[in-house]
């Protein structure tokens, strides 16, 4: 229990992902806000800061199915991982969900004004997911790939021409927080996803997909700002020193 109060929620999720779950059930972000202490959630959101350490332990203490220890893989296996799996999950997904929500809009939005907010959220984060998903393929994955590569072959590896890997990083991970607040504001409005009364199937089903597609983004950003970005940085202040030296 010691070792956890030494920890931030981010490295313990990063640990083992099913104590995620916990983090989620009390509305604590571990994604974008991982860098702080159980204690500091603990008194933000007031909670019992010794129950949510056994909650944790409890988890951390139950055979782990699924076997992914993403500490262990090498940081452009990592970066593969998040392209493929959640960049291409979130490129699938979005224009189904824009879909059935503007249906949702025409045939509810008058007895639920709040379809068109969530809507209108919804549509600036694809927009602005489409970009940062871009912009990591683009400049940040493979710079990350250079290194692994020049770390491997022992070759130098040219400055790039945006300085420091904290730069992408740090621009990466203020767009990141600026979709969980998104998704926080989704997750009201929709009432934690839970469909009203009157809800048809395709009402149901869409907010199902909402609340995957949130799920979905928090273990993407999670994989990114508490595991790659670390390393990432990590990485290149080694190979920093080891050409000074």
């Amino acid at each position: 229990m010691e070792d956890l109060m030494t920890k931030n929620i981010g490295e313990i999720v990063a640990a083992n992902y099913r104590t995620a779950q916990i983090f989620k059930n009390h509305k604590i972000d571990f994604c974008c806000k991982g860098n702080r202490s159980i204690q500091e959630v603990a008194e933000k959101n007031k909670l019992d800061a010794a129950m949510l350490l056994q909650e944790i332990e409890s988890v951390q203490n139950m055979t782990n199915d699924e076997g992914i220890d993403f500490h262990s893989w090498a940081l452009d296996l990592l970066a593969d991982y998040v392209e493929k799996k959640h960049h291409r999950y979130v490129e699938q997904q979005t224009p189904i969900l824009q879909q059935y929500l503007a249906k949702l809009c025409r045939v509810h939005g008058d007895r639920h004004p709040e379809l068109f907010e969530i809507t209108e959220h919804f549509n600036a984060s694809a927009e602005d997911l489409g970009m940062h998903m871009k912009k990591e393929e683009a400049i940040l994955f493979p710079a990350v790939r250079k290194m692994v590569q020049a770390r491997q072959t022992g070759s130098q590896m040219d400055k790039p021409h945006f300085g420091t890997i904290q730069n992408p990083i740090q621009m990466m991970m203020a767009e990141h927080e600026t979709e969980s607040d998104r998704f926080r504001l989704i997750d009201a409005l929709s009432n934690n996803y839970t469909p009203p009364a009157d809800a048809c199937n395709t009402y149901r089903v869409t907010f199902s997909l909402l609340q995957e597609f949130e799920d979905d983004l928090h273990r993407h950003i999670h994989l990114e700002n508490n595991i790659l970005f670390p390393k990432a940085e990590a990485l290149e202040k080694e190979m920093s020193t080891t050409a000074t030296a």
